[in-house]
């Protein structure tokens, strides 16, 4: 078997066109389609590079003789796992499904406190004889259900993991797909771009448009219309982050399966880093919350340190990236 046939075949074993292995090697696609066609030779850096792309020797590749792929050790550890097409499909379909227990689970955790702040907002109005709530009444009523929304939340997102809990693997462990996978899902990122584009921008609109109701409720002197306005703006946030959510996870689940984005292999920690500052910083920022509320007891106010969070965590990531970027 001759050069150019070993380079048909393992490019199409791996589920590639002659544009994409071009892009991989930095060379044009007419350079790709000519070695494919014996018309012209690769020269030495490029055999190197296409064996060091398809992990196979180059013994391999330049002698005739060998008919059967000879891979390199190297190709074992770096392998590891091969993801079969039924096992991409299912694990496509399994992401489907989380995505949207995620996005309820988010927009859960955001309204959490709005039962809290209206009712925070009720008590500490004159009475009028319409409503009379005692602000530790107040208080505890809207802490259980704040409480209970989050349990229910926290439910959603174990669920969500525990469905794909199988493909843990695709996260922490190096794997490679089989033949047709990165065909498949491509086209299936294809045809959802159309939908993650729309997700996004209803997302982008309630997340802009969610201060409009408070500003509307400043221009009257009403306390409880006040207060009003800033649950519905949580309500219109909460329900912004959940399609960004939803477009979000299932988006990643492609782009995990093709190593694209934060996914590809060279940026891989650097999403685990940002994931682990994230995280800390959340449980860091709810803590700040829950502690100024108890002390406080004015929980129709303390929501003013989500507010502030989210825009002291856009600075907190962009340094993390600077960091690590820099380290690089």
């Amino acid at each position: 078997m001759i050069l150019a046939d070993k380079i048909i075949r393992l490019r199409k074993k791996n589920g590639w066109s002659q544009e994409e292995l071009a892009n991989k090697l930095g060379v044009s696609r007419q350079a790709v389609s000519k070695w494919e066609a014996a018309q012209t030779v690769p020269d030495l850096n490029r055999i190197l590079s296409l064996a060091s792309l398809f992990s196979v020797t180059t013994d391999y590749l330049l002698k005739d003789e060998i008919e059967n792929e000879e891979y390199t050790s190297e190709n074992e550890e770096k392998t590891g796992r091969k993801v079969s097409l039924s096992e991409a499909n299912e694990y496509l379909a399994l992401r489907k499904s989380a995505a949207l227990k995620i996005a309820v689970g988010t927009f859960l955790c955001a309204i959490s406190p709005v039962l809290l702040i209206l009712l925070g907002g009720i008590s500490s109005l004159p009475e009028t004889g319409a409503v009379n709530l005692s602000g530790n009444g107040a208080g505890i009523t809207g802490l259980c259900v704040l409480l209970v929304t989050v349990v229910a939340a926290v439910v959603l997102f174990i669920l969500a993991g525990s469905k794909s809990a199988d493909y843990a693997f695709l996260e922490k462990e190096p794997f490679e797909t089989e033949y047709g996978v990165e065909g498949m899902v491509k086209n299936f990122k294809k045809s959802f771009r159309a939908q993650y584009m729309r997700y996004n921008i209803i997302g982008i609109c309630l997340c802009i448009l969610s201060p409009i109701p408070l500003f509307i409720s400043a221009l009257s002197e009403s306390e409880l219309l006040a207060v009003a306005g800033v649950c519905v703006l949580i309500v219109l946030a909460g329900s912004g982050a959940a399609f960004f959510v939803n477009a979000g996870v299932r988006n990643a689940s492609m782009e995990r399966l093709l190593k694209e984005g934060e996914f590809s292999e060279t940026r891989r920690e650097k999403v685990r880093v940002k994931e682990g500052v994230s995280t800390v910083y959340w449980l860091a920022a709810t803590a700040v919350y829950l502690a100024a509320s108890f002390a406080t007891g004015k929980w129709d106010r303390t929501w003013i340190i989500w507010a502030v969070s989210g825009i002291i965590y856009a600075v907190v990531i962009n340094i993390v990236k600077l960091i690590i970027k820099d380290n690089d």
